[in-house]
């Protein structure tokens, strides 16, 4: 397959994500885009890796994965914690709990 569908379809993939995260207001669905968003960024990294022909974009991905899960956990936690303060699980709500 040609690298250049990775990259169409990374291009793709991103561009979702980020008409995503402007046009929701579900934390959870923008938690979402978020993640799609980090998986369109990994799909460049591997194939400009694969194209160069070393692993160092593979490395990155791998990192990028790290950090990802460990925004999962801390993302969600966030998310529940409004969802019980607030009984609702909206952006503009979490808006609200400043001091």
């Amino acid at each position: 397959m040609n690298p250049e569908n990775y990259l169409y379809l990374a291009a793709l993939l991103f561009t979702l994500g980020a008409c995503g995260v402007l046009l929701r207001r579900n934390a959870i669905v923008v938690f979402m885009c978020i993640e799609l968003m980090l998986n369109a960024a990994n799909l460049l990294l591997v194939t400009f890796s694969r194209m160069h022909g070393n692993l160092e974009g593979q490395i990155m991905a791998f990192f990028v994965m790290v950090v990802a899960a460990a925004e999962v956990v801390v993302g969600l936690a966030i998310i529940v914690m409004v969802y019980r303060s607030r009984h609702s699980a909206s952006v503009d709500d979490a808006s609200l709990m400043k001091l």
